[in-house]
């Protein structure tokens, strides 16, 4: 960095806050080589930084704010073997695990629903489906509002299921959220792991409300280009050098759970401020 781009970022740090607009982004390379995540493998809080690990959280729980969230969870299926440390682009993907994204070569089906690789027992060794769930989202620390957008990508166990004693799997945690009409964007969330799961399986739940003064703060960062590129899947072909999308572990790849889509969140809603004092006096 130069001497003078250090200086005037000194002097105006708003100007690093929201990250890239799409036209940098675009004429520098793209978002993936600095791309920003938090990694469950080995039942630990990585950060990843441009592919790297930087930090590792041991904790067995983690709070965070949630920015932004893919409105549907994605699909992805391998028709290699997964390796570690080796980047290897899907055979087959879709951004609303409805259908097959247009780039898709060679698609098995014409809809995600009638593909063969989505058919429970499809997976390795007969477990779970070929072709697995995912949810993308975006989160950024408490202590940090203002900082790093962080993707958070989670595998079906972790976004669907039932509740477990005043904790919940993704999908279900936003669905009581809302019944009590609250914000995700509203609450810091604890997420933790699941110590009956025998792969990474994170659970949720609120841990207290969002100061009124970073509300705004959370709003812009929800808007930034590094929120929207965290809640997209993106598939770098290998042509022309580009990077590729990273495979799952395997340790995530245990049956999935039942996703019924047409099941409707309970009518009866716990009030979310009894479960923020009750999480308070752990």
């Amino acid at each position: 960095m130069s001497n003078e781009l250090a200086n005037i970022i000194s002097s105006d740090n708003s100007l690093v806050e929201l990250g890239l607009d799409a036209d940098t982004l675009a004429v520098a390379g793209g978002a993936t080589k600095g791309n920003k995540r938090i990694s469950i493998e080995g039942r630990v809080f990585r950060k990843i930084v441009g592919g790297k690990e930087q930090s590792v959280n041991t904790d067995n729980s983690m709070n965070v704010i949630i920015v932004k969230m893919a409105h549907e969870a994605s699909r992805t299926y391998y028709n290699q073997s997964y390796k570690k440390g080796v980047k290897l682009s899907p055979a087959c993907w879709s951004n609303d695990s409805k259908v097959p994204d247009p780039e898709v070569k060679s698609p098995a089906a014409l809809t995600c629903a009638d593909c063969p690789n989505s058919v429970k027992g499809s997976g390795q060794g007969g477990q779970g489906t070929a072709c697995r769930l995912s949810w993308r989202t975006a989160v950024v620390l408490p202590n940090d509002p203002a900082g790093d957008v962080y993707q958070l990508v989670l595998p079906a166990t972790s976004a669907f299921g039932k509740e477990d004693s005043g904790k919940w799997p993704f999908r279900p945690y936003i669905q009581m959220l809302a019944n009590n009409n609250v914000s995700a964007g509203k609450i810091i969330t604890k997420m933790q792991f699941d110590i009956n799961s025998p792969v990474p399986r994170l659970l949720f739940s609120p841990s207290s409300a969002v100061p009124p003064e970073m509300r705004e703060t959370i709003l812009n960062q929800s808007k930034s280009i590094a929120a929207e590129n965290a809640v997209k899947l993106t598939v770098y072909k290998t042509d022309g050098g580009d990077e590729e999308e990273v495979q799952p572990s395997t340790q995530e790849a245990m049956p999935e759970p039942t996703v019924n889509k047409t099941a409707k969140a309970s009518a009866k809603s716990e009030d979310v401020t009894d479960i923020v004092k009750k999480w308070s006096k752990k």
